[in-house]
């Protein structure tokens, strides 16, 4: 089965000490990182794609487009969501977005690309 656009998965997680800013070396103020954020966002798309490629093929990231505009601090849960807007043959383009019990926290892309899993590890190699 083809993979349609408005697929989409979304995860959760509580900030923790390890996911502020001083840890990733991308701030000093004592937040939720940008680059987990980041992170959070791709295991949402990840999750949308859960069982629905063929056996022998991933996808791997691509572009990122991210938008990090509140902070966020420890202790917060975080949702982070991942809606399939595009598909373009082997390339799939994600809206992303982070919410807290704020509000917004962090929106954007996401752009993956459909690969063969043996030949993108050769690749590597």
């Amino acid at each position: 089965m083809p993979l349609e656009p408005g697929l989409r998965a979304q995860v959760t997680h509580v900030v923790g000490d390890g996911d502020l800013a001083p840890v990733f070396g991308s701030g000093s103020v004592p937040v939720l990182a940008t680059p987990r954020v980041l992170a959070w966002c791709e295991e949402a798309t990840m999750a949308a794609l859960a069982d629905q490629l063929p056996e022998g093929e991933t996808s791997v990231g691509m572009r990122v487009q991210l938008d990090h505009v509140q902070p966020t601090p420890n202790g917060a849960e975080v949702r982070a969501e991942a809606t399939l807007e595009r598909v373009e043959g082997r390339r799939l383009t994600f809206a992303v977005a982070v919410h807290d019990p704020r509000g917004l926290v962090a929106a954007g892309r996401v752009t993956r690309v459909i690969v063969d899993r043996e030949r993108f590890l050769a690749k590597a190699g």
